[in-house]
């Protein structure tokens, strides 16, 4: 009886001693310090302020311009954007490597003015800007000069959370195209896009939404299906197939325009400019001196003076 008792009471204590253990493990469970907090990531830094070296500027040329062309640019504008700048061309040029650098980029394209070798370095330039991880690409073509200052002045105005592309339109309408569909059907579409001949910038939260359509060999094949050239191509991705909007500007400029128009005071604001010939007639910005016509047919040399006075080569003094 009393071995029974003795037993009963172990048994008891036994009992006891495993639910105190028990609660002690399910409270020391619960402790603040044995609680794993969840680890916060820290917040996204704040984007700076855009700076040149935040834009990629792509120059689209060909070698037959590599001379009558390039150096001018490589002499003027290119001299103060040389970090942020790269050309585009279908041909190697010692010359010209030696100045650029890696900046140079010859493509695998063809020489010829189609709508095929177009697209091919237009596509080299966006997949060249996608792999910088810079935040605005512009394009231009040989024949612009791009006054630095007036694009930064322009891209920090735009909203950065938006999508954005800006440029000016060749035409006073939107261009139509013919999109082939499924069983042999077409339907018509209508866009706005900026003219490549004035240049024009996309931001990257924009291209990055164009890549389906425009990295690598995707955007000859989407220029083709549409039937027209590489700027074309580029307002009919941002319009058609992701339902964005040309921002028109009008501080942009080609040659097809008439360039004699703009006052010598409006040229500091403007972010392009270009000459060639337009109806039969040379076309340029009207600038006087300080170097003559002859001396600077293209006035490029006459504006990087006005924007840059103490450029080595510019006679001093240069009236503002």
């Amino acid at each position: 009886m009393q071995c029974r008792l003795l037993r009963g009471l172990a048994g008891a204590l036994l009992t006891l001693l495993c639910m105190g253990l028990f609660s002690l493990r399910y409270h020391l469970r619960l402790s603040p310090k044995s609680v794993e907090t969840p680890r916060l990531s820290p917040p996204s830094p704040r984007l700076h302020e855009l700076q040149l070296q935040d834009v990629f500027i792509a120059v689209k040329t060909t070698g037959a311009f590599h001379r009558s062309r390039l150096e001018l640019l490589l002499d003027t504008w290119v001299s103060r954007t040389r970090e942020q700048t790269f050309v585009f061309t279908d041909s190697s040029d010692e010359g010209l490597q030696e100045r650029l650098g890696p900046h140079l980029v010859v493509t695998n394209c063809s020489a010829e003015h189609s709508h095929p070798a177009l697209s091919c370095k237009m596509a080299a330039e966006f997949d060249a800007f996608l792999a910088s991880g810079l935040r605005w690409f512009c394009h231009v073509d040989d024949d612009n000069y791009v006054n630095a200052r007036a694009l930064l002045k322009l891209l920090r105005t735009l909203p950065q959370a938006l999508d954005v592309y800006i440029g000016r339109p060749s035409l006073n309408r939107p261009i139509h195209a013919s999109e082939p569909q499924p069983r042999n059907r077409s339907r018509l579409v209508q866009f706005w896009f900026a003219t490549g001949g004035a240049g024009f910038c996309i931001n990257r939260k924009l291209a990055l939404k164009m890549a389906p359509w425009a990295s690598g060999h995707h955007f000859v094949d989407t220029s083709a299906r549409i039937r027209l050239p590489d700027d074309c191509t580029v307002g009919y991705i941002v319009e058609c197939k992701l339902g964005g909007r040309l921002q028109p500007s009008p501080l942009f400029h080609s040659h097809l325009e008439t360039l004699q128009l703009l006052r010598a005071a409006q040229l500091p604001e403007q972010v392009t400019l270009s000459y060639g010939i337009f109806e039969g007639k040379l076309n340029v910005i009207k600038l006087q001196g300080p170097f003559s016509p002859e001396e600077d047919p293209s006035r490029f040399r006459s504006l990087h003076c006005l924007l840059y006075p103490d450029t080595p080569w510019c006679p001093q003094q240069v009236a503002r």
